[in-house]
């Protein structure tokens, strides 16, 4: 299988190359043009870029199911690499983990590539998009698979330089490219702790293999685990776009659509959620670091829901949802709920993948991504009103749709966690009694015992977070929702389906995204139960009902105005950018004034004044070798009479 999974990681990683080097001769020998409206089939980059992400999706497939059937590990490895010190195995882990969210990253690439095809016809500089798009996908698979914490970083890294280019595709607009230059230097702020994380936690375990680091968890000292895990805690916040590194996400929508569903929605900003997954038990092992991912979560979760809420831009709204949901995520990571939050990351990339290339539909159709701009769409869009319909239900939580199933399993932790003092679900079923009915999360209890012990305070503050979000997440999807396909049309542009390439792959991720959350019922901590279900439900009939209320008061108008002198504060998603720009973006800025100014007025003229010193020197001392043999004679004339004077007065 390490084989396999191997091969899932290499495809993608051939096709970029191939693909940039060898898509557009190949669109010239199928009979293609390059920078044209070419046929798919004739589309050299585009079929190099998708039959080898196909491929790679039958084996994520293969793998899943074969690590669906037998949980055991496998890890195979290529080579060692001698450092001097901490050897770095260069090889792959495969368990239920990596299998499935591998899986979950060769769907929504695919659906990207055939989406791209015509999202992007025409476009000059499809091969190298293409490209980009085939090696982020590489780099990600790398991240998933991996079974070494610097090989991994690799493929992290890897990650952040694509999405740099992909951001900056139309590069000729500024706001693009400065888009992707907020996003490289916020992200690579972030990775500076998450390296240092990497290499305390491997130096402190004497190995960067991850699953020799589990293995032996229990030998890392409290300190070295504290400071490993909230050193990668900054990487995390940085990749998952959470509070306080949360602010390039919201402004990388400026690339294109699909790159938003790719990148900033199923795959990249899932990447942070995942390593801490993956490094579960040593977060475990440091409850300073779960309290700081549980106070960051709940930051996070209720301000961009706040904030998703008064955006009149449809794609800053799924933005800000998603910093929102991946707050859920790190939410349940910190209750101990990491099979319930692994569930919502896959559920999750499903369902908001569809959003994204939903409102691309919507986009191309408009021609603007305002809300303000769309009315009345589903008369003659139905296929993107219905896909749209089952994605925003799902990221509200409608049962029984796939964002249900797994943000009632992320809430139903976090609400035994706060009626037990901090405890776990975990716990609760560690100690059940012979012969009692087990707890609820039987099936997680970890084998060496471990148990995640939150404070009781900060329990309650992230349930309590998550019920107010579900509450505000059914709202702005209901704002969205009625704003885009009901009422009355708001622009001149006619009303109908984009490609059927679009619409076609919408309507095909709608499917997962409903029927997802059923897979989870084989676990019983992934089952919902009355209590938590009811509470969750209720919450969003509150939040969706309210929105529709206030807009069937006016369908004209937008349904935010209610929220009155608070909207400009949550449209600016509280002046956070605004407090970096005060507080870092300017003084970096004055200070690099004065350092041009020092440089040109003292530097600058220290080097300049020495040149022209030079120059008056050398200018006075070749005065007497001007080539002029009148002065070289009357030079040697007075020399001489010098000379017979001195003889005669001196001798």
């Amino acid at each position: 299988m390490i084989w396999l999974a191997s091969l899932v990681v290499l495809l993608p990683f051939l096709g970029a190359f191939a693909g940039m080097l060898l898509g557009p001769s190949l669109t010239r020998l199928l009979g293609g043009r390059s920078g044209t409206d070419t046929p798919p089939l004739r589309n050299g980059p585009a079929l190099i870029a998708c039959l080898p992400i196909a491929v790679s999706l039958v084996l994520a497939a293969i793998v899943a199911f074969v690590a669906w059937q037998d949980v055991d590990e496998r890890t195979g490895s290529l080579t060692l690499i001698e450092t001097g010190s901490v050897l770095i195995e260069v090889g792959l882990q495969v368990d239920w983990l990596s299998a499935f969210v591998g899986l979950m990253v060769c769907c929504v690439a695919l659906a990207v590539h055939v989406y791209s095809v015509a999202y992007l016809k025409g476009d000059r500089r499809y091969s190298s998009y293409a490209a980009f798009v085939s090696l982020f996908t590489a780099a990600m698979l790398l991240v998933v698979y991996s079974g070494d914490l610097l090989v991994l970083y690799a493929g992290w890294e890897v990650m952040g330089i694509c999405s740099y280019f992909l951001i900056g595709h139309h590069w000729e607009d500024r706001a693009n490219s400065r888009a992707a230059v907020k996003a490289f230097l916020v992200t690579r702020l972030g990775d500076v702790g998450f390296l240092l994380g990497v290499l305390v936690l491997g130096v402190g375990a004497g190995t960067f293999e991850i699953d020799e680091i589990l293995r032996n968890v229990d030998e890392l000292s409290a300190a070295t685990a504290t400071a490993a895990t909230l050193l990668l805690l900054a990487g995390v916040a940085g990749k998952s776009a959470q509070f306080p590194l949360h602010t390039w996400l919201p402004d990388a929508m400026a690339g294109p659509t699909p790159i938003s569903a790719l990148i900033h929605a199923a795959t990249m900003v899932a990447a942070g959620v995942y390593v801490v997954a993956r490094l579960h038990e040593v977060f475990v092992e440091a409850p300073t670091s779960l309290v700081v991912l549980g106070v960051v979560a709940v930051v996070s979760m209720v301000g961009s829901a706040l904030a998703a809420l008064a955006q009149d831009d449809l794609k800053r709204v799924l933005a800000y949802s998603t910093i929102s949901q991946l707050a859920v995520m790190a939410a349940g990571l910190a209750v101990g709920a990491d099979t319930a939050a692994i569930f919502h990351l896959l559920t999750h990339g499903a369902f908001k993948a569809l959003l994204f290339l939903s409102a691309g539909c919507v986009i191309v159709v408009a021609g603007s991504n305002m809300l303000a701009h769309y009315g009345g769409l589903r008369r003659g869009m139905p296929i993107t009103f219905w896909s749209m319909t089952v994605g925003l239900a799902a990221l509200a939580g409608v049962p029984p749709l796939s964002g249900w199933f797994s943000k009632d399993s992320v809430i139903e932790a976090a609400q035994h966690a706060a009626l037990h003092g901090g405890e776990s679900a975990v716990a609760s079923a560690a100690v059940t009694p012979p012969g009692s009915t087990p707890g609820l999360y039987a099936l997680d209890v970890d084998p060496d015992g471990q148990v995640v012990n939150l404070p009781g305070g900060v329990a309650w503050l992230v349930y309590l977070g998550l019920l107010l979000t579900v509450a505000l997440t059914a709202a702005y999807a209901m704002r969205a929702w009625l704003m885009t396909f009901f009422g009355e049309q708001r622009g001149s542009y006619e009303i109908r389906e984009p490609s059927r390439l679009m619409s076609w792959t919408v309507a095909v991720l709608a499917v997962p995204a409903a029927i997802l959350g059923f897979f989870g019922l084989g676990a019983a901590e992934l089952r919902p139960h009355v209590g938590a279900a009811s509470v969750s439900f209720l919450l969003v009939v509150v939040g969706a009902g309210a929105a529709f209320l206030v807009w069937n008061g006016d369908p004209a108008a937008d349904p935010a105005r209610v929220l009155g002198r608070a909207r400009p504060v949550f449209a600016r998603a509280f002046y956070v950018d605004e407090l970096y720009a005060l507080v870092i973006v300017r003084p970096i800025r004055a200070l690099a004034r004065y350092v041009v100014t020092f440089d040109r007025r003292q530097v600058d003229a220290a080097v300049v004044g020495s040149g022209r010193g030079a120059t008056w020197l050398g200018g006075r001392i070749r005065f007497p070798q001007n080539g002029n043999v009148q002065n070289y004679l009357t030079g040697l004339l007075a020399g001489v009479v010098v000379i017979v004077a001195g003889v005669v007065i001196f001798l």
